[in-house]
């Protein structure tokens, strides 16, 4: 499976099985420089506002920033609510690794749950270990929310902010953006939008992400319908028996 952004970031020595594997999406021929709104978008993160990046199709678009509370500011919720960390660099995902309450097996679970299956992840921490101070406005119930897309065409703009947070793209009550003129219309001045959609299928349902559990021992549970699953048809526990199995897929 070819990588969509060139070799790993520097970083310490992977914990064996904890590399993050990308998935094989559409649009690795498309710099996110050309995309329209690509220097409003990169003035408001650097400047530590929040902004609207899209994901590859049937994912919706989400709302990221540097800190937790320009997210939920821009959402128009609490500020002090909890947000994803968005572990799109290495380095990051190796330095929250040994806080992380899982059997090596487990380790190698999630990276392949958030590189290729592009969910978000509720992940179990240790008691016993010291968590990045980063991690702590993404904690739920001692598990650390965490998601994984990294998209060929965001390399260039996720290059320059190595760590940030990360939710759906909608304002409280409304459902997610699933093109850059609805995101646009919901934010407004809020946050300025990536307009990924012609990389995108407009044709085509969106949703936002699959959410899932995973425990200490791999076991997944259902958190979050999402678009994950929604591919597998009605039944969420078709999709958790696929991730169980790879090879139901191909006997069906």
């Amino acid at each position: 499976m070819p990588s969509l952004i060139p070799g790993p970031l520097p970083g310490p020595p992977p914990t064996p099985g904890s590399e993050l594997p990308d998935a094989d999406l559409p649009g690795a021929d498309l710099p996110g420089a050309d995309l329209p709104g690509a220097d409003a978008v990169r003035r408001a993160l650097g400047a530590g506002r929040a902004a609207v990046l899209p994901n590859p199709s049937p994912l919706t678009y989400v709302v990221a920033a540097a800190a937790p509370h320009a997210v939920n500011t821009a959402k128009g919720r609490p500020a002090g609510q909890e947000v994803a960390v968005w572990l799109h660099a290495d380095d990051t995902w190796q330095e929250l690794v040994p806080a992380l309450d899982l059997a090596p097996a487990a380790v190698r679970s999630a990276t392949v749950l958030l590189r290729r299956e592009l969910v978000t992840l509720l992940v179990p921490l240790r008691a016993d270990a010291a968590a990045p101070d980063w991690i702590a406005p993404a904690v739920r119930d001692g598990h650390a929310l965490l998601f994984g897309a990294r998209w060929a065409p965001l390399a260039g703009l996720l290059a320059d902010h190595p760590r940030l947070y990360v939710s759906s793209a909608n304002r409280t009550g409304s459902p997610p953006a699933s093109t850059a003129a609805g995101a646009a219309a919901m934010f407004g001045e809020h946050a300025p939008v990536l307009d990924g959609d012609a990389l995108r299928e407009p044709g085509r349902p969106h949703a936002a992400t699959t959410m899932l559990r995973i425990a200490a021992d791999g076991r997944l549970a259902l958190v979050r319908r999402g678009a994950q699953d929604a591919a597998h048809g009605p039944d969420p526990a078709a999709y958790l028996r696929r991730l169980a199995d790879p090879e139901t897929d191909r006997r069906s």
